[in-house]
């Protein structure tokens, strides 16, 4: 990724270790859509700070959905490589229990 400031992947990583301290108690599908729902809440909340009024933030929904689900998307697709790039570093290996 391009344009990330010092400590982004710190902050991301500090999301992905809780969401795996909470797949301990829970299904991993149940914790990805709590994590989302977070992103999507903090996200709409960021876009009203942006906003005078909910007039303004109306005008501007559907273009800061197109934002935020393209700057998904991306994130997802970069994410979604390297997992394939580094299957068995990732996935195999630890299946295997080495």
């Amino acid at each position: 990724m391009s344009n990330v400031d010092d400590k982004f992947y710190d902050r991301a990583d500090a999301h992905i270790h809780l969401s795996n301290d909470q797949v301990k108690g829970v299904s991993s599908g149940k914790v990805s859509a709590s994590m989302m729902y977070a992103t999507a809440r903090f996200n709409a909340w960021l876009a009203a700070y942006g906003c005078k009024n909910a007039e303004s933030m109306k005008e501007l929904r559907a273009k800061n959905i197109e934002y935020f689900v393209g700057e998904y998307r991306k994130m997802l697709e970069e994410n979604l490589d390297d997992y394939i790039d580094n299957f068995d570093d990732y996935i195999a290996k630890g299946r295997d229990g080495a």
